[in-house]
């Protein structure tokens, strides 16, 4: 299979990139992201995979805090009161995804990839989400590293997360 220049930079396996893609397709289900501290990589990796047309609905990036709100549908109030980078947020990202995209899968990211803390939150802590009707997974993890490995982690995360969803009936 020919290399995927994308994955290899981000350190993601290209076979289990286009696995998930084809999971996706053959359970006619589709994928919208809202990514903060990944910046689009999410909606990015899955779209350099032949095919992911058929899955992927959309993404936002919405690396200001008030384009959460205004973009991917995060209540201006918990913005206010836990700030951007929150579990409640990745949730809420996730959520919104999914609602303005119309897609079956939401994926929610935020954190803070450094090199400084951000509000007191450490580089490497990571919130993301996986939000599916009635239904939304929120996880909290710490990625050592740089910049890049924290955001290319994140990534991997990610559909470490979507992927353990399949195990689940489709929609749920």
């Amino acid at each position: 299979m020919a290399r995927n220049p994308l994955a290899d930079a981000l350190g993601l396996d290209h076979d289990e990139l286009t696995k998930l893609v084809a999971t996706l397709r053959e359970r006619a289900e589709t994928v919208a992201t809202a990514e903060s501290l990944t910046g689009g990589l999410v909606v990015a990796a899955l779209t350099s995979v032949p095919g992911s047309s058929a899955v992927v609905r959309g993404g936002v990036v919405v690396y200001a805090t008030p384009l959460k709100a205004q973009l991917a549908g995060v209540d201006p109030a918990a913005l206010a009161e836990h700030g951007p980078v929150h579990p409640l947020i990745a949730e809420q990202l996730a959520d919104g995804a999914r609602v303005a995209c119309g897609s079956t899968w939401g994926i929610g990211l935020t954190g803070v990839a450094g090199p400084d803390p951000q509000d007191g939150t450490e580089p490497g802590v990571v919130h993301l989400a996986v939000s599916g009707a009635g239904h939304t997974i929120v996880r909290t993890i710490g990625i050592d590293g740089n910049r890049h490995q924290v955001r290319s982690g994140a990534v991997r995360a990610a559909f470490d997360l979507l992927n353990a969803r399949f195990e689940e009936p489709a929609g749920g």
